[in-house]
């Protein structure tokens, strides 16, 4: 399509594949005070001194993929879209811990500049998974929310198990236009993050299949579950949260092996039933080696952070002894990452006979150029993943 082509900026999403995508946000301290980015520096530009494409005043693409921002008194990092296959957790745990190490180094430049101390303790982690089903199969049992409150029902168990630690606080799940997103924290351990992320997106990714997201689905389907839990409403965008007095008993502060839940079971034995119903489609997500850490916690062979007396002290600095070390070789970029990584480059294109330059992103779907007569383009992520360009 010639770059000249009106595009129509998408409200909602468009697409053309099914993603997923990490959010983290961190608190900022400088010099043992907590801080709100936005008052310490008001944009990242004023402590990335890498050139970097445009996103917001308070926002800014990096090269390496993702994006970071400023929100709410928290600095938040995220990973570009990444497309729902075989690996694909892999991948966006991957890209989270790269986008935390490029900032971690950033900040490191940053305390050199200004003899300041600066480090990140882990606030929260956002897994959001694409519900793609079209209008004409929706229906009175088979709305986002409702999958929304049928997800707060099962996921608990497993995630808990896998990625909480002593001081978490709950597991929520919202509803976001085309898209579910599973709130939880942030997990410090990259292999027990790519474990987490391979429960929640293999579970949610069988549950949007069903016909029906009546919460009395998962008996019908002999799924085992927490009785007595009872999610309450989450505090913004309408969806659900699972709190630990949410629960019969405290998952977070008790015994994890500790048989006092449905069925005379542990928390981590009704977590692995529940997992295990779904090993299929977690498999179809992940890679081998985050579904061996997901079962081996499961099953006790590893340690949860639960089975820990407190939380681990690497909340407290994140990216800067806790870094992803890639043992995959096998794992090759997706087509949307690619793309991602080839914007960060700001190296020119050419569409047909125009050299386009890229000056931004806009959203998650559209990237903006500029042509040699200085006006602006704008190209969609699947009209760039086509081109074969990145």
């Amino acid at each position: 399509m010639p770059p000249s082509t009106p595009l129509r900026f998408p409200y909602r999403h468009e697409l053309r594949l099914p993603v997923i995508g990490l959010e983290a946000e961190f608190k900022v301290f400088v010099d043992e005070e907590e801080v709100a980015p936005e008052t310490l520096w008001r944009t990242p530009y004023a402590f990335i001194e890498e050139p970097l494409l445009h996103r917001g005043t308070k926002a800014a693409q990096l090269p390496t993929g993702g994006a970071v921002y400023f929100d709410g008194g928290v600095l938040e990092v995220v990973t570009p879209v990444i497309e729902i296959a075989e690996q694909c957790t892999a991948r966006a745990v991957r890209s989270l811990w790269e986008q935390i190490a490029f900032i971690r180094t950033a900040l490191d430049g940053w305390e050199t500049r200004s003899g300041k101390r600066v480090r990140l303790q882990a606030f929260s982690c956002h897994f959001n998974i694409s519900y793609e089903i079209a209008a004409v199969e929706r229906n009175r049992n088979r709305t986002i929310q409702k999958l929304a409150l049928l997800l707060a029902h099962l996921l608990p168990a497993p995630v808990i198990v896998t990625g909480a630690n002593r001081e978490s606080t709950g597991v929520g799940v919202r509803p976001r236009r085309d898209r579910i997103e599973v709130t939880f924290d942030f997990t410090p351990d990259p292999a027990l993050m790519a474990a987490t992320a391979a429960v929640i997106v293999g579970i949610v990714r069988d549950v949007i299949a069903w016909p029906s997201y009546r919460v009395e689905e998962i008996a019908k389907r002999n799924i085992p579950t927490i009785t007595g839990l009872d999610p309450g409403r989450h505090t913004t965008r309408h969806g659900w949260i699972a709190r630990a007095f949410h629960f019969p008993h405290d998952p977070f502060t008790g015994d994890v092996n500790a048989r006092v839940w449905t069925g005379e079971k542990s928390l981590r034995e009704l977590a692995h039933d529940i997992a295990q119903h779904f090993r299929a489609s977690i498999r179809a997500v992940s890679d081998a080696e985050s579904e061996r850490v997901l079962f081996d916690v499961l099953r006790g062979e590893t340690k949860s952070l639960l089975d820990l007396d407190k939380r681990p002290a690497a909340y407290d600095d994140i990216g800067r002894a806790v870094r992803w070390r890639d043992s995959s070789p096998s794992l090759p970029r997706s087509r949307y990452e690619r793309v991602f990584l080839g914007l960060g480059t700001q190296k020119r294109i050419k569409i047909g006979d125009e050299w386009l330059t890229p000056v931004g992103v806009k959203g998650w779907y559209h990237a903006m150029f500029k042509d040699a007569h200085g006006e602006e383009q704008m190209l969609s992520i699947d009209q760039l993943a086509d081109s074969n360009f990145f």
